[in-house]
């Protein structure tokens, strides 16, 4: 144990989860505003999401956007994600064309973690390398907006990601009854438990998996997300209720 990741001086697997803020703002305007502002009050972590970017076409302007994004994150880690429409995000391209997008989070070394969509790459293993190699941590992620797989099958997946190399295992499902939320909640346990310096994030989608995104201290969950002025998945919690929740949980444990 204690052989954790850690970035900008947290510590990413042990203790209260951090918490993140996606940015999902359109014009680059918007995007550095809310980052200041999510920097500027303490947010643990800030995730920009690449996909919601007007000029998301162009690897140039977002460079821009990563240029000013250096000056004003401050001891925020930065999640640079481009999520697909197919992992319910807001744009979908090629996959080379996405390679392309993560090199250059990398290349501006203002990317902290860079999200790889882990079943929608055509060769995730040396892409993550590959982004490893260029100083990059990463989050190797896969989404399931429809259901929550059985047991085995979310164990299978996580494991699968683990075995990549990526620094972070990420596993969101859609819950249809609370038994879901509870299989998942197992499930995030169990890895937990035999890889505890793994970091792992789960997340139990929409109303009925609420509990799984402030009860990550308990079953092994190391990051959760809440929302800001948009939230960008199903069920996020505004951002200051979910510090107020996490802070309470967090002082039981002790």
């Amino acid at each position: 144990m204690e052989d954790l990741l850690c970035i900008k001086g947290k510590v990413i697997g042990k203790g209260k989860p951090l918490v993140c803020v996606p940015v999902v703002e359109q014009t680059k305007e918007k995007i550095i505003e809310e980052a200041g502002r999510l920097a500027e009050r303490g947010t643990d972590m800030i995730e920009w999401r690449v996909d919601a970017f007007d000029e998301v076409n162009s690897l140039n302007a977002i460079r821009e956007v990563l240029e000013e994004l250096k000056a004003v994150i401050g001891d925020s880690i930065l999640i640079y994600t481009f999520r697909s429409k197919s992992q319910g995000g807001l744009c979908q391209l090629p996959s080379d064309e996405i390679y392309d997008i993560h090199q250059v989070g990398a290349e501006s070394g203002v990317a902290d973690l860079i999200d790889v969509e882990y079943f929608e790459s055509q060769k995730p293993q040396k892409e993550i390398m590959k982004l490893k190699q260029m100083g990059a941590h990463v989050i190797a992620s896969h989404h399931d907006f429809q259901q929550t797989p059985p047991r085995n099958i979310m164990w299978m997946l996580m494991n699968q990601i683990r075995e990549s190399g990526a620094d972070v295992v990420k596993l969101a499902v859609m819950p249809q009854s609370m038994q879901d939320v509870l299989n998942l909640l197992e499930e995030t346990s169990h890895f937990h438990q035999e890889f505890p310096d793994h970091p792992l994030i789960t997340m139990s989608m929409g109303p009925k998996g609420c509990i799984s995104r402030i009860s990550g201290e308990f079953f092994g969950s190391c990051v959760t997300f809440g929302a800001g002025e948009k939230a960008s998945a199903p069920g996020q919690l505004p951002v200051d209720e979910l510090e107020t929740m996490l802070g309470i949980l967090h002082k039981s444990v002790d």
